[in-house]
Order: C-alpha cells, then structure tokens, then sequence
C-alpha cells in the first residue's frame, strides 16, 4: 500500500532540502519527488512547487479555478442566494474544472480532490435547486470528473454524495441533462467502491433506475447504462465476496430486463447502444435471467441489431451484441432460440463484413464455442454452416494474436469432442499443423491447444 503524504510534509522536505542542504530550488523539488516515491509514497495530487516561491493557484490551474468556485459558492451562500448572473458564471467555472480532470487530467483530479473539491462539489449541488438547471447539471459533471479512485469516492460518501445525488434524481428526473449529470456521478464513485455500491442500493437505486427508464425520453441518457453496468461489476479488489450478484438479481425482479430490451428494441440511439447492452448483460447472471430476457424479445432484437451493425459495419455496436448473446446463450433454451433464428448464418455474414478484425470475430467464435457445448447436434449444425472453415481461416491469418488462436482452439474442441465425423473434416484441412503451431508461439494458448489436440483424437497431443 502507498505511503499517504500531506501537502504541508512534501513542502517542509522540499524547504529541508533548501535550508538545511543547501540545495537550489529545482534540485530541491526534484529531490523530494525522487526520495519520496523509492520511498513508495503516495503523490497523486501534490502539487510539485517551492514553498514560498508561488503559491498553489499560480502553479496549479485546477486549483485556480477551484478556489474560485469555492469563493464563489460561499458569496453567494452569505448572500441569502444567487441571481442568473451569478448561477451562469458559478456553471461556466464547473464546466472548466470539468474540463481540467476529465480524460487524461488524473493529476489535476486528484489535486482537486486531496485539495477539498469533492466535499465542496457534494455541499454546491445539494445547495442548487433543480430549477438551477444548468448550474446543477454542471454541478454533477464536474463531481463525476473528481471521482477517479477509491480516496475520492470515499470522501464522495462521506460527505454524504449518494444520499444527495439520490435526493437530486428524485427532483430531477424531467430534465436528461440533470439525469445524465446524476447517474454519471454514480457511475463514477461506485467504480471500483464496494461500500458506494452498497449505499445507492440501500437508497434503492434499483427502483429509481426503474422509473426513471419507464420515461421514453430517457432511454438516451448514456450515464444511466453506465450506471448500472458499474453497480453490478464485482470490481473492488478490498473485498472477497462482493454482493453484485445479488444486486443484479434485485435489479431483475424490478422487471429492468424487460425495460432495456424495450428500449434497445425502439427507443436507444446508436450513440447508447452499447452501453445499454452492457448493463443487460451485467444484469443476465443466471438462467431464470437470461430467459426472461429471450422471452420479452431481446433474442430477436439483438439479432436485428447484428445484421444492422453487419450492414453499417459498425464494429463497437456488432462486438456489444454478441458479447451480450454470449452471455445468454449460457442458457440451454436460448441455445436453440439462436440457431432457430437464423443465428449461425448471420454470425458468420458478420465475419465476412469484419475479416479484418480479429475481436469481432473472436466474438463470433465465442459465441459458438457457447452454442456448441455439450451439443453435437449444434456441433454438425455449426459445422455445416462453415464454422469449422472460420477457424483454420482465423488461425492461418491472425498468427500473431494469442486470443484469436485461443478462442479458435476452444471452438474446434466444442464441434469435434461429441462429433467424430468433424474431426476427420478438419484434420484433412490441415488443423493439427496450425493448432502446433500456435501451441508453441504462445504459451497462453497451450492448454487451449493441448485439449483441441486430444479431442481432435492426434496422436502425442501432449507433446
């Protein structure tokens, strides 16, 4: 674990190393920077400056404008409350600091964040009423932007965040830019935080989601997806037994399945897409689920999906779906839906459209590899189909990436190890020599070709 560090210890070393050593001050800086991390200390948000030489607005522009929200909170807040003036240039301030620690401004997050700018964030949006529009949904994007680690969302929740944003939602839910600032702030701070995870559902985030995507207009409020992807993502690694899987299963009997097929079916923009998938998926965690699901459409729907992303060549849209029909062909009885559906023929159109692309068609093959388990009949259905040709194409072309010769090597086991006739069809194609082939180039894919070896029925598969 890192060695935590306060701003004030960092500027003392950095002034010891002056006074007392008789450095300059840009040897001086340096130095405590070198020492302080062989020392495993924690300098995510310091600001590297000499003491006395600048303060931390001049050298820091986060904490510039920080500082100036923060005045300008408390002004209006001594005040009695804020005119539109002040609202509009309260927001164009948030929407700067947003701009500081989106994307790749990590530093300038975590600068913000040591430097009090979560509390001071939670305190402005609970003291903006949701006809501050505006001022609000800023508000929320610029907090989302603060919370990217586990000391942020740690502050966020006890500053009392979900208690607030929860409140706010509830006000909020006519306007999609305070629902899309919402739910973005949720997304973010129960990333990778057990404990946020556990507040919002006891806040009963699970329903409110329900409501709030009963409303047609707010099928395309991304952040929503988002959210509920990260609620149910087992994804902090402080915890043993995380509780995610029992939240999805609370998410289900809300009836959300039913909602997300409904909406990836009419409503979604293709911007949202994927997002929605992934939150059904996260959502598919057991075979009562996963039927549901098939039984309100979305077998059909995805379907429809791949052949227009197939069409569009649409790549993140096509790899969505059929990670998300993976997932629900776990189920025996949406194997056979698939299949009665076209499934086959159109997985493989959409490798012709993406032979370029090496993870569509790993998907593709995964898939499969799924639909073929435990399955000669889908096994001699796939094998018909051409599949059994996709994966000497895919192992003969990609010889470089590991993944595709491992998924390749599982799909071969799944159509030869209850079908013998298939063995004798690949093997005059010459799979063994291929399947050797990337036993030795990649070590992890050996067990993978080991096991296809075997079933394939070779002699010295272990050689």
């Amino acid at each position: 674990m890192a060695i935590a560090i306060s701003q004030e210890a960092f500027d003392a070393m950095v002034r010891e190393n002056m006074e007392d050593l008789g450095m300059d001050a840009d040897e001086a800086l340096a130095d405590a920077v070198d020492a302080l991390t062989l020392q495993g200390a924690d300098l995510s948000g310091i600001i590297k400056r000499v003491p006395g030489e600048a303060a931390a607005a001049e050298v820091s522009p986060v904490m510039r404008v920080l500082d100036e929200v923060k005045a300008s909170s408390a002004s209006d807040s001594d005040s009695g409350g804020r005119s539109e003036e002040d609202a509009e240039r309260l927001a164009s301030l948030l929407d700067e600091l947003r701009e500081l620690c989106s994307g790749d401004g990590l530093e300038n997050a975590a600068v913000a964040a040591r430097n009090g700018g979560v509390e001071a964030l939670v305190a402005l949006c609970a003291s903006a009423g949701v006809k501050q529009e505006r001022l609000l949904a800023s508000g929320l994007k610029a907090l989302s932007s603060l919370l990217r680690d586990v000391g942020s969302t740690e502050k966020f929740r006890q500053s009392e965040g979900p208690q607030v944003v929860m409140g706010i939602l509830k006000g909020g839910s006519e306007s999609s830019d305070i629902l899309e600032g919402g739910f973005r702030v949720v997304a973010s701070a129960s990333a990778g935080n057990e404990v946020v995870k556990e507040c919002f559902m006891v806040l009963k985030v699970d329903e409110l989601i329900f409501q709030v995507m009963g409303e047609k207009s707010n099928s395309n409020v991304q952040s929503l997806y988002d959210a509920i992807r990260v609620l149910l993502t087992p994804d902090d690694n402080r915890v043993v037994a995380s509780q995610v899987y029992g939240y999805s299963r609370r998410f289900a009997e809300t009836g959300i399945a039913a909602v997300l097929v409904n909406a990836l079916r009419e409503k979604v923009a293709p911007s949202s897409l994927p997002s929605a998938c992934a939150a059904l998926k996260a959502i598919a965690v057991n075979d009562e689920i996963c039927r549901s699901i098939s039984e309100n459409g979305g077998i059909d729907v995805l379907l429809r999906c791949i052949d227009e992303a197939s069409e569009q060549k649409n790549k993140v849209i096509a790899k969505s779906c059929c990670s998300l029909l993976s997932k629900l062909a776990g189920s025996d009885a949406n194997k056979t839906t698939i299949i009665e559906r076209g499934g086959f023929d159109k997985f493989l159109k959409l490798t012709s459209r993406f032979s370029e692309d090496p993870p569509i068609i790993q998907e593709v093959m995964s898939m499969v590899t799924i639909l073929t388990l435990r399955s000669p009949e889908n096994a001699a259905r796939a094998m018909g189909a051409g599949y059994g040709t996709l994966a000497i194409q895919a192992m003969q072309k990609f010889p470089s990436s590991a993944q595709t010769q491992k998924q390749a090597c599982l799909m071969i086991r799944n159509l030869v190890v209850r079908n013998p006739e298939n063995r004798t069809i690949l093997l005059n194609d010459g799979v063994e020599k291929l399947i050797r082939k990337t036993k030795m180039m990649h070590g992890s894919c050996k067990d993978a070709a080991t096991s296809a070896l075997r079933d394939l029925g070779v002699d010295n598969y272990n050689a």
